[in-house]
């Protein structure tokens, strides 16, 4: 095989891995970012990774300094407008599985199935064309435009203490490389074609 050959496979191959990596969004929780806005002196935040390879979504979320006791969290989407607005609960109801209840501080992690209907809201599931697959792409698509937020619902503000709306964090450093290995690949496929 010619050194350009194994350029392009090798290209071809860490850009296939770079693709398919999971895709990570962050969210800073806090008070005036719930609408309507309130004073809670509650903070938070909250990491959600979706595997699209494996369709399954971590969702991992700390929290502090609460007025009341949690009651609830979960995903809201989609919202008309990004980053703004208010949707119906996307994930399950009435809470994330084994989300602390009671507490005004804790973590939580928990990967999700995505191609099993009871990791949504049933009417998510009905509104999406009535299958996991439709909620499924619904739901990450919201997260990916920035129409989607977590929230956190307590004893003091029923309809959301502290909430934020998932951004994309930055790739990871290895999916960098990756990618880099990708495009150094083809540059030098491309200088050899010109030789």
């Amino acid at each position: 095989m010619k050194l350009a050959q194994i350029a392009l496979v090798t290209g071809l191959l860490f850009g296939s891995v770079a693709f398919s990596a999971p895709i990570s969004y962050f969210a800073i929780l806090n008070g005036p970012s719930e609408f309507p806005p309130n004073a809670s002196p509650g903070t938070g935040f909250a990491t959600v990774t979706i595997d699209q390879v494996v369709n399954t979504m971590l969702v991992d979320v700390t929290f502090a300094g609460l007025a009341g006791t949690t009651t609830a969290s979960h995903i809201h989407c989609c919202t008309a407008v990004p980053d703004t607005g208010t949707a119906g609960v996307a994930t399950t109801t009435p809470t994330f599985t084994g989300f602390p209840s009671g507490v005004t501080s804790g973590s939580y992690s928990h990967t999700f199935d995505m191609t099993l209907t009871t990791s949504y809201n049933p009417a998510f599931v009905t509104a999406e064309g009535g299958t996991a697959a439709g909620a499924e792409a619904a739901l990450f698509a919201g997260i990916a435009s920035g129409q989607a937020y977590l929230n956190i619902h307590s004893t003091v503000v029923p309809g959301g203490e502290i909430r934020g709306f998932l951004e994309p964090t930055a790739p990871e450093p290895s999916t960098l490389l990756l990618a880099g290995a990708a495009l150094a690949s083809l540059a030098l496929l491309r200088r050899r074609r010109q030789v």
